[in-house]
This record gives structure tokens, sequence and C-alpha cells, in this order.
């Protein structure tokens, strides 16, 4: 028997508040954009037909009571959102500079993303998930860190396959240290391993990406990993059937665009794709083709999100990417 859920996903829920330009008056204008990145990535996945449901926390207040609305309007189970009377949602303040990097400002002290405690988890959406992904920004703080492990063992118990992206943000950790210590954590129970360049270089101290992987390597058994690369594309490093030694690295381009405005919500959707490859494939027997294949759909889809505001409300359809890719690759 099939299980309901084909993911479930637990993190954070909050409002990107984004730069949208100046006032008359010359005030900066902020444009308040659902997103978290688990939920992205859900967004992203509900676009390619999967069912998915998000485990949470928001504030009873007017971003919180939006953002629930919003998940049910696309098509994400809240049953395992929970509303707190007691703290306020979680605001993330987004600037983005000329060259595509970010800066965030996070208003989270506490947040309602951060109270979520182990007693709130929905068994039954971690239970019927084929696949559990989560991030490390529920990893920040002792009570939500242990709601986390809880709902990762729970759901790998299920036989879910899980999945783990460290989206690292600086500012919300005591300090590096400690999160280094929740990546590798992570990295300790998941299957499918979202990375980008700059976390690579920072985990494991070494510049070349492949040099990097091999340090994870040494230490875990982890099937499939890919590498958000930014402008230079992507990368995926397998182990083929369960092998403890040797993997199969391929690599796809970037595909870029000219109306570029920023670059929130990339690497989740560019994760949904990976999710949906798996999902529709299995994580057996892949193929160099396989993994070309799924990292030009997901670099295609994160290359359309890059010329919207926002993420979670305004995922590619799938029509979309393939169209993309098709007159790229003409």
């Amino acid at each position: 028997m099939g299980k309901k859920y084909d993911v479930a996903a637990l993190g954070e829920l909050l409002i990107d508040m984004t730069n949208n330009g100046k006032s008359e008056q010359g005030n900066a204008l902020y444009e308040a954009n659902p997103g978290g990145a688990p939920c992205n990535v859900l967004a992203m996945l509900k676009k390619l037909g999967h069912t998915v449901g998000f485990i949470g926390k928001v504030g009873d207040d007017i971003f919180g009571h939006e953002l629930k609305a919003v998940l049910e309007d696309v098509g994400i189970e809240t049953k395992g959102l929970v509303i707190d009377k007691d703290v306020r949602t979680t605001l993330a303040f987004v600037k983005n500079s000329p060259d595509g990097d970010r800066d965030f400002s996070f208003y989270r002290n506490p947040g309602a993303d951060m109270m979520l405690t182990k007693d709130e988890i929905n068994d039954e959406l971690l239970r019927e998930a084929r696949i559990f992904h989560f991030g490390t920004l529920s990893m920040t703080q002792e009570n939500v860190r242990e709601a986390t492990l809880y709902a990762v063992k729970t759901a790998k118990e299920a036989g879910a396959l899980i999945s783990f992206d460290p989206n690292i943000r600086e500012p919300l950790w005591e300090s590096m240290d400690v999160a280094k210590e929740q990546v590798l954590t992570g990295l300790g129970y998941c299957d499918i391993l979202k990375i980008s360049d700059n976390e690579i270089q920072w985990l494991t101290g070494e510049e070349d990406y492949t040099a990097g992987i091999n340090r994870i390597y040494e230490k875990y058994e982890i099937p499939l990993i890919t590498v958000s690369l930014g402008k230079q594309g992507s990368r995926a490093y397998y182990r083929k059937d369960g092998a403890k030694d040797g993997y199969i690295m391929t690599e796809a381009a970037s595909i870029l665009q000219k109306n570029t405005i920023e670059t929130t919500g990339a690497g989740d959707t560019f994760g949904g794709c990976v999710l949906h490859y798996i999902l529709e494939n299995g994580l057996d027997g892949l193929s160099e083709e396989n993994l070309k294949e799924m990292l030009t759909f997901a670099n295609g889809a994160a290359s359309i999100i890059t010329t919207r505001r926002g993420a979670l409300r305004v995922m590619p359809e799938p029509e979309e990417v393939s169209e993309l890719i098709a007159s790229h690759f003409d």
C-alpha cells in the first residue's frame, strides 16, 4: 500500500520582506513574500504533481494566518502547522546586491518557528511520507532541535528517504561551531543532500568542491549529493547501488536569464526538482544520463524563479521549465 504523502517537510515558515524599490519620498519599499526554505521545496513539488505536507509553527498574528492561507492555496497540507498565541511569526528582511548576493536580517528572537516542540509534531505526516525533508534553521535552538531530530528518526523508522539542505544563515547561530555540529548531525541521517558551493567550502575547509565531497564521503554514506553552484550550474555525486566507495560525478550548466531580479528560493526550487526526480525514478541504479537530466531540469526551474519576486507562491509550471530547456539547448 502506498503512502499518503510524497514529501513531508519540517522547518521555518516565515515572511521574506524583500526590497522592492523606493517610495516617492525615497524610503525603501519592502514586499511581504511568503517563504521559508522547506515550504518553498514543497511548493515546487506540488507544482510537479506531488502530495506534500508541512510541519512547523507560526504566530497567532496577521502574518501567521496569511501564511497558513497561502499554504492551503498552493495545496500544501497544513495539519502539521501549529499556530502559537504566545510568539510572533518570524520575519526575514532580504537585501539584494547588484552581484546577486543577499544579506538577511531576521526578526526571530524568538520567532514562532524556533518554538516548535517534540510534542507538537504530527506523527502521521512523518509515517505517511515517502521522503522527509529538513534543514538547519530548525536546529538553531535546543527545543526545536529536539523536535527536528525526533521527526527525522520517526520518518526514517517508517521507511522514508531523508532529504537534507543545510541552508546555513550565519546570523541565526550562536556560533558557527554549533552550526557545523548540527550540519554533521544532519549528514548522519540523510539519503539525499543538497548543499551549496560556499557551504561545502565552509564545512570541509576545501576550496575544490570535489575535494570537499570526498571529505564528506570519508565519514558519511550518502547515496546522492547535489551541489548548487549559482551561475556555474550544478553537480551531482552519486554512489550507485549502495556502494561504499567510488561515485559518479555529473555536471549541468546553468541557464542564465537577462531578466533575473533576485535569487531567493532558487536553491529550494532546485532541491524540489531533485526530489521530484527521485520520487519518479527511485534512488537506485541511476546513470550519468539520469543525473544530467535531473540537474538540467532543476537548473531550468531555478532559473525561472530568479525572474520572480519570492518563491512559494510563484513556482514555475513543469511545462514552462521544459520549454525553457528546449529553447536554451536548441
